[in-house]
């Protein structure tokens, strides 16, 4: 199992930025970016709709200054909304100058808010405008600056300006080795191999693209049919493999299951000719291997992210030859039905799309840092004032969180894959038949008729739900859909005895996903069990557990985690 940390993990203390951060998190999915031209166009439409619609906007300056004058009369009912941390203090409801100061923020907040949505611009466009508005009114809030948190106050004084002379030594240090972004976690907790992604195996096949690594059997007997994990692309594999408690792979080893992972390669300029063909060649190979290793016809593949995107093209192109090496497959927080209203898609206009194609055609690839920095300007109050608040204005350091860890150690995407992701995301060509080809096979996931187990958050905001349920229904053969009440991340690292985590269930696949949600019974717990139950009918005899790792023709070698997984 996964050894635990050298130091401690101080999760205790940071639980709440930490799970802040963890449900904002975004994770691995291709996207274009976010250029300041649109930005900058949308503040112009809003401009534009203030000159042609001045009677709204003079209603709305006169609800503010009702707003302000009830608020200095302290009769002002604003509240902030449900789940908004940043004013959980008692300051803000016990002192007079704080609540004034509250009251005030969020009447001149709704005033905005309201102005758009009260607009003449089409849905799309209000949606677009609503997000830089946010921007604009999180970045001002009073939380973010020393005086105005009464938090980061009361921490000057009782630490007679220690917080203040910390939270400048972080910011000094953010400006220098983080491109001037607050680090999100303390790096100096973890290290792969060490205290992260320590399950006993080993590399038993190695390409260009891929090392598989077998892990080391935990129980006297398995099952004779082995599981193969594919990760995204764009972050390290190891998510599968995080510390004690959280290692997927610990817990399917430990359930009686052959466990294969894979650990992509970090691709570089050199690599950026590799495509969708490139990797699903790749995961033939992978296939291959296992079957020799194991000597089982066929294998269970799981996937998730952008890895399950890449299972379904590869599962696509199995069913168009007709090829039987895959049994099931189970797809997690899958990104493959774009057509759900997301974040991801709120500029992703035809220019920006091709401006993105070429930022990452002119540096051969795209890095994963830079994708990781769009991300958090998604969702800033998560992912950058958090810890704007917990760096500078608290003095403290960044949390040690093995997801936040993993989250920051990404890799790159190569220019032709992005491109190709690009286009499947805008095109949602994995839902239309024969408008995706793989390794020149038309895709149809209709025809893909294998058992499939899909997974879903109900709080994630890059695969809305809804948008993976639709997936599930885009497949063939037998599926069933199992609903996390959790987000993109913490719907995957999901480990049992979690007493909050909840999971839905409903054989039945409707048409609409409401009727879906109307009809599902509520399990307790995690997902994790259900689904070990469900391999289990799918993943043959139990047999004697092998005594050693790899084969004749694919021996094991270097100890797991392996070699790529550090290249940097």
């Amino acid at each position: 199992m996964a050894a635990t940390t050298d130091k401690p993990s101080r999760i205790d203390q940071t639980d709440d930025l930490s799970a802040s951060a963890t449900e904002g998190m975004l994770g691995p999915n291709p996207f274009v970016g976010l250029r300041p031209r649109d930005f900058l166009a949308t503040a112009q439409q809003i401009g534009t709709q203030a000159l042609r619609q001045p009677a709204l906007l003079m209603e709305q300056e006169a609800a503010l200054v009702r707003e302000l004058i009830a608020a200095l009369y302290g009769s002002a009912e604003v509240t902030p909304p449900p789940g908004d941390k940043r004013f959980a203090d008692p300051a803000w409801r016990d002192n007079s100058f704080y609540r004034l100061t509250l009251q005030s923020y969020l009447a001149w907040r709704n005033a905005m808010t309201g102005f758009v949505e009260r607009s003449a611009l089409d849905p799309k466009s209000k949606e677009r405008a609503q997000f830089v508005m946010s921007l604009v009114t999180d970045a001002l809030s009073p939380t973010n600056t020393l005086l105005g948190n009464p938090a980061a106050v009361k921490k000057l004084v009782d630490s007679g300006g220690a917080s203040f002379i910390g939270g400048a030594k972080n910011l000094v240090t953010d400006m220098l080795q983080n491109q001037g972004m607050p680090a999100q976690v303390d790096r100096s907790a973890f290290e792969v191999g060490k205290n992260l992604g320590t399950s006993p195996g080993a590399v038993v096949f190695r390409n260009e693209v891929l090392e598989l690594i077998q892990y080391a059997p935990a129980t006297a007997k398995v099952y004779s049919r082995p599981q193969l994990i594919v990760p995204p692309q764009i972050n390290k594999f190891y998510v599968f493999d995080l510390s004690e408690g959280k290692s997927i792979v610990d817990h399917l080893v430990k359930s009686e299951f052959q466990v294969f992972a894979v650990s992509w390669r970090n691709p570089t300029a050199a690599q950026s000719h590799w495509d969708l063909d490139t990797y699903v060649s790749a995961l033939i190979d992978a296939i291959a291997a296992v079957r020799d290793i194991t000597g089982s016809d066929d294998v269970n593949l799981h996937g998730a992210c952008s890895g399950a995107m890449t299972i379904s093209a590869l599962l696509g192109h199995l069913a168009s030859r007709g090829e039987k090496t895959v049994n099931a497959a189970t797809l997690m927080v899958a990104v493959l039905d774009s057509s759900a209203d997301s974040q991801l898609g709120l500029f992703a206009t035809p220019e920006a799309i091709a401006a993105a194609k070429q930022n990452s055609i002119s540096k051969g690839v795209l890095a994963g840092e830079e994708m990781g920095r769009v991300f958090a300007w998604l969702r800033p109050n998560d992912l950058v004032w958090n810890y704007w608040v917990n760096n500078y204005l608290l003095g403290k350091a960044p949390p040690a969180f093995d997801i936040l860890y993993w989250n920051n150690d990404a890799t790159r995407l190569p220019a032709r894959l992005h491109g190709q992701l690009l286009d499947i995301f805008a095109g949602n060509l994995f839902s239309k038949p024969g408008a995706l080809t793989v390794l020149g096979t038309p895709i149809d996931l209709a025809g893909v008729t294998c058992d499939k187990y899909v997974v879903a958050g109900m709080t994630d905001h890059i695969t809305p739900w809804k948008g993976v349920y639709n997936t599930a229904r885009t497949f063939g053969g037998d599926t069933r859909f199992v609903l996390s009440s959790s987000g993109h991340i913490q719907s995957l690292v999901n480990p049992p005895g979690n007493p909050k985590a909840k999971f839905f269930l409903n054989p039945e696949l409707p048409a609409n996903a409401e009727t879906w949600l109307a009809g599902a019974q509520a399990e307790k717990d995690s997902w994790w069990k259900n689904w070990a139950d469900w391999l289990r009918e799918r993943s043959g005899e139990s047999r004697a557990a092998p005594t050693a790792l790899g084969s004749e023709r694919h021996p094991a070698g270097i100890k797991a985690p392996g070699t790529y997984v550090m290249e940097a």
